[in-house]
C-alpha cells in the first residue's frame, strides 16, 4: 500500500476528535440561544408560582441530566426533585402532587416510559413542561409548555449516542435554574444555607460564625500593668491582646510590640506600647476576606468590631485553616 494511502486510512488523533465534538456541541448551544423564545419566560413565570416542587424526569441519559437539573434547582432556591419514570409507574407517582410542576425530558418526545407520568399530569391538571427536540411529538403535544432543543446532530461518530442533545438539555436546565434564582433574589448568603459543607461552604463562611468571643478574648485596659497583660496573653494563647476602653477597641498588643519594647517593659502600662488604629474586621465579612487581610499584613489574628468600633470577637488564621478556607 502506498505511504499516502496508508496515512489517509489512519484514524484522526484524539485531540482532533475532541475539537470536532466541542465544535458540534458549541454550535448547537449557540443555535439554541438564538432560538430561545417567549415560552422560556412563560415557563419561568409558571415555576415561580409553584407552591410545591419542580419534578424533573427522563429516561436513560436524559434521566441523568434530570438528576442534575433538579439538584441545581434545589441548591439555588427552587425546591425540586428527580422522579424516575420507571419507579413512577410503580408507586412513585404519589410523589407528584397538584401543587407541583413537572419537567419531562425526551429528545424524541416519544419515550414510552414517560407515558404514565404524562397521563398523571393530565389527569390531575399538573403543569407539564416538555424539553424535547420534537415539539410535534406526543410529549410536545401533551405539554403545557415546550422548551425546544435544537435540531442538531449528536457529536458521536455514529450520530446516535446522546451527546449534543444531553449537553443542550443540561445547559437549558442551568438557564432555568439561574433565571429562577435571579428572579427570587437568591444571594450568596442563601447559597451558604444549602452548602454548609465542603470547600464551597467554607468559601462562604462569615467571620462571625467562627470568631472567638466572650471569656475567650484576651482583653486588657489602657492602664493594665504589663504583668497583667502578659498573663492575659499567655492564658488566652493567641499571641495578642486587645486594649479596650468602654467596650471600644483602642489598640492591640502583639508579641512584636513586646519585643520592640523590652527595655523597661515591666514598668510600662498596656496603653503605652499598644499599636493604635489596628487592623480589624466585621462579623459579617467573609472569612476568606479576613484571611486576605491577615496574609497581606503578615498577621495571624484580627479583632472583630462592630460599626461603632466595639469589640465583638477575634478570628485567628488557625480558624480559617480548620474551616478549610486557607
Amino acid at each position: 500500500m502506498p505511504f499516502r494511502s496508508l496515512m489517509m486510512s489512519l484514524p484522526p488523533k484524539p485531540a482532533e476528535i475532541a475539537r470536532e465534538v466541542l465544535t458540534i456541541e458549541g454550535e448547537a448551544l449557540l443555535a439554541m440561544r438564538e432560538a430561545l423564545s417567549e415560552s422560556f419566560d412563560r415557563v419561568i413565570e409558571l415555576l415561580l408560582d409553584v407552591r410545591g416542587r419542580v419534578i424533573v424526569s427522563g429516561m436513560g441519559k436524559s434521566g441523568h441530566i434530570a438528576h442534575k437539573i433538579a439538584a441545581t434547582m434545589a441548591s439555588t432556591g427552587t425546591p425540586a426533585q428527580m422522579v424516575h419514570p420507571g419507579e413512577a409507574s410503580h408507586g412513585d407517582l404519589g410523589m407528584i402532587t397538584a401543587q407541583d410542576a413537572v419537567i419531562l425530558i425526551s429528545n424524541s418526545g416519544e419515550t414510552r416510559e414517560l407515558a404514565d407520568m404524562i397521563a398523571h399530569t393530565r389527569r390531575f391538571s399538573i403543569p407539564l413542561i416538555a424539553i424535547t427536540k420534537k415539539a410535534e411529538s406526543t410529549l410536545g403535544q401533551q405539554a403545557d409548555h415546550v422548551l425546544e432543543l435544537p435540531d442538531a446532530p449528536e457529536a458521536c461518530g455514529i450520530g446516535m449516542a446522546p451527546t449534543t442533545s444531553t449537553t443542550c438539555t443540561l445547559a437549558l436546565g442551568d438557564a432555568l435554574a439561574v433565571a429562577l434564582m435571579t428572579q427570587r433574589g437568591f444571594e450568596r448568603e442563601n447559597f451558604l444555607d444549602f452548602h454548609p459543607g465542603g470547600t464551597l461552604g467554607a468559601q462562604l463562611l462569615k467571620v462571625g460564625s467562627v470568631m472567638h468571643k466572650g471569656d475567650a478574648l484576651p482583653i486588657v485596659h489602657e492602664h493594665s500593668s504589663m504583668g497583667e497583660t502578659l498573663i492575659e496573653m499567655t492564658a488566652k494563647g493567641f499571641g495578642v491582646a486587645a486594649v479596650v476602653e468602654r467596650g471600644i477597641l483602642t489598640g492591640v498588643i502583639t508579641d512584636g510590640d513586646l519585643r520592640r519594647n523590652l527595655d523597661g517593659l515591666m514598668e510600662r502600662k498596656a496603653g503605652e506600647i499598644a499599636t493604635r488604629h489596628p487592623r480589624s474586621t466585621r462579623p459579617d465579612i467573609l472569612l476568606t476576606e479576613a484571611l486576605g487581610v491577615m496574609n497581606a499584613n503578615k498577621i495571624s489574628a484580627l479583632f472583630v468590631v462592630d460599626a461603632e468600633g466595639r469589640l465583638q470577637g477575634l478570628v485567628h488564621i488557625h480558624d480559617a485553616l480548620r474551616a478549610g478556607v486557607a
